[in-house]
């Protein structure tokens, strides 16, 4: 039988094991997907342990919010989709029930997109969240356009790296923003126009520096916590800062008075709508054929070392690389 990773209790990788389920079938509108590899993220951690704010049914329970396969099964009803055909899943609705660490699953034919011609197994299974979460927050959001000078921060991660080249994509100016100055050469390389180093200067007096002196038009904050203040001063009056992480557990001080607009952003609001779904896979498409858009993978494993993969990003082992398991 088909093999699923599991977990019975909250805790550590330890908890995570490897079971045999038989495969279930499709309902009404529903597509089955035979999973080649699936991408490990910071959520799938916090549901692992019991930190997540959504519901987790004991015992197991399922993990996975992203991967890729082929179209395995049609339920009734389904059009558009044809057996064999390779997938990106863009949303598991109940991820702990039907996640993506498995070789099978069933999701709504609406929650997937045609892989990008060009993309490998590993890569089409890491680019959706991290990809569709940038596009998000600059683009639906805060409305990027070219020449915008856009402040990323936590710019090493997966969302860090997929802002800098949707920016770059579009014709604005990424900055990118890190603790470390050990990080700025990688950084270039992965298309920051600059890199501001927060132990090495001023983060609003280095912002004006590569802005001519006016300030970020777009702040992508991937952090929060009371560092937002800093980001806040390297804004540019009317500009805008969208919040889309977590990174910083510390409460974020509440702005008054800035003359920025601000969002808050959850991927969830546009990976649940088909017309910005249908944009979104437009864009990554075109993205990867002009070369423009590409995952940056660090380590693979194989589905029996699920518990290492998990290890390995909870040490922090990944340097913001994604990691993927193939099953």
């Amino acid at each position: 039988m088909p093999r699923v990773v599991v977990f019975d209790e909250f805790g550590g990788p330890e908890v995570m094991h490897v079971v045999e389920e038989p495969v279930a079938e499709p309902a009404a509108g529903e597509v089955r997907v035979r999973i080649e590899a699936f991408a490990v993220n910071p959520l799938d951690l916090m549901t692992r342990s019991g930190a997540s704010p959504a519901p987790v049914p004991l015992p197991r329970a399922r993990l996975g919010v992203e991967g890729t396969g082929v179209v395995d099964a049609l339920g009734p009803g389904v059009t558009g989709l044809e057996i064999g055909e390779p997938v990106i899943l863009t949303a598991v609705p109940d991820a702990s029930v039907r996640g993506s660490y498995a070789e099978y699953t069933t999701v709504p034919a609406s929650r997937v997109v045609a892989r990008p011609a060009g993309l490998g197994i590993t890569e089409a299974a890491a680019i959706w969240v991290a990809y569709s979460t940038a596009y998000g927050a600059l683009v639906e959001k805060a409305g990027m356009r070219p020449g915008d000078r856009v402040l990323v921060t936590a710019a090493s991660g997966g969302v860090g790296r997929a802002a800098m080249q949707i920016a770059n994509q579009i014709g604005a100016v990424p900055i990118a923003l890190t603790r470390h100055t050990a990080n700025k050469d990688d950084l270039l390389a992965a298309g920051a126009a600059a890199v501001v180093a927060a132990d090495h200067a001023d983060v609003a007096e280095a912002v004006r520096h590569h802005t001519g002196g006016t300030g970020a038009d777009i702040v992508l904050d991937l952090v929060m916590g009371p560092g937002q203040r800093d980001l806040l001063k390297a804004a540019r009056p009317g500009g805008t800062l969208v919040a889309a992480g977590f990174l910083d557990p510390r409460p974020t001080p509440f702005p008054l008075g800035t003359p920025l607009t601000i969002f808050s952003y959850r991927s969830f609001e546009h990976t649940l709508d088909a017309v910005v779904v249908r944009r979104m896979a437009a864009f990554m498409n075109a993205g990867v054929r002009l070369g423009a858009l590409r995952p940056v993978i660090g380590r693979v494993f194989a589905l029996d070392d699920v518990v290492e993969a998990h290890l390995h990003l909870e040490k922090g082992l990944h340097a913001g690389k994604k990691i993927v398991v193939t099953v």
